[in-house]
């Protein structure tokens, strides 16, 4: 069902305008100057008025994300995977989601422990949902697109994982500048990650009839005896 996979577009859809326009608010406002240096997403969205869309967004963008977490949690239980993988992610979904909350309504400019905290819920928490999907594309059903959404949603890993060190290299040697355009990209390809959802969503409709044996056992206890060339 396509309505199903629409979920994650519009998560990645209206994060990504969300998020860029914060940054063109803060830029025309002068919250932020870009010739001092590429700025942070937090940095952008600390300052008023385009603080209180950045925390809308970000609740928003928390409350789609944990609706694809959990919807997908169920679509491969469903699919007869019942390991601790999936138990693991949606723990992992609930905790980064609730981090995207945290730092979106904590800005680093009022309690930077706080918003910190958030960032690291939902970068590197979300990171690690997103490798144990990886895994879980391999081990589930549906496999119509796995040819394709396995690659991608492995370089889509690889590369955030790779960003993340880099990020924090760059941060710690005070080319924060490089670390905030890396942070900007990360953003971008976790919705992307999101976004790549879709193509097992839409699968969503697929139904599957599970008989309990018990059930089935009364069935065949309560079936019509002929006794006398009458049916009892």
């Amino acid at each position: 069902m396509w309505l199903w996979a629409l979920l994650p577009v519009c998560l990645s859809v209206f994060g990504t305008v969300g998020i860029w326009t914060v940054f063109g608010i803060a830029v025309s406002n002068g919250s932020v100057n870009l010739t001092e240096g590429f700025p942070y997403i937090s940095k952008c969205g600390t300052y008023n008025p385009q603080s209180c869309l950045f925390s809308q967004i970000c609740n928003i963008c928390a409350f789609l994300a944990l609706w694809v977490v959990v919807i997908r949690f169920q679509q491969i239980r469903d699919f007869g995977y019942h390991g601790k993988a999936n138990k693991i992610s949606i723990v992992l979904g609930f905790i980064s989601t609730f981090g995207i909350s945290i730092l979106g309504n904590f800005q680093q400019s009022v309690i930077m422990g706080v918003h910190l905290l958030g960032a690291f819920l939902a970068f590197f928490i979300g990171l690690a949902y997103f490798w144990v999907q990886l895994f879980l594309t391999y081990r589930t059903e549906p496999s119509q697109h796995k040819h394709w959404v396995g690659p991608a949603r492995a370089t889509g890993c690889t590369i955030c994982t790779i960003l993340v060190i880099i990020m924090s290299v760059l941060h710690n040697t005070g080319y924060r500048s490089w670390a905030a355009i890396g942070e900007w990209v990360l953003v971008m390809l976790f919705f992307f990650l999101f976004g790549l959802f879709a193509a097992e969503f839409k699968h969503i409709d697929y139904h599957h009839l599970i008989v309990q044996k018990q059930a089935l056992s009364n069935c065949k206890d309560s079936e019509p005896v002929e006794m006398n060339g009458h049916m009892a």
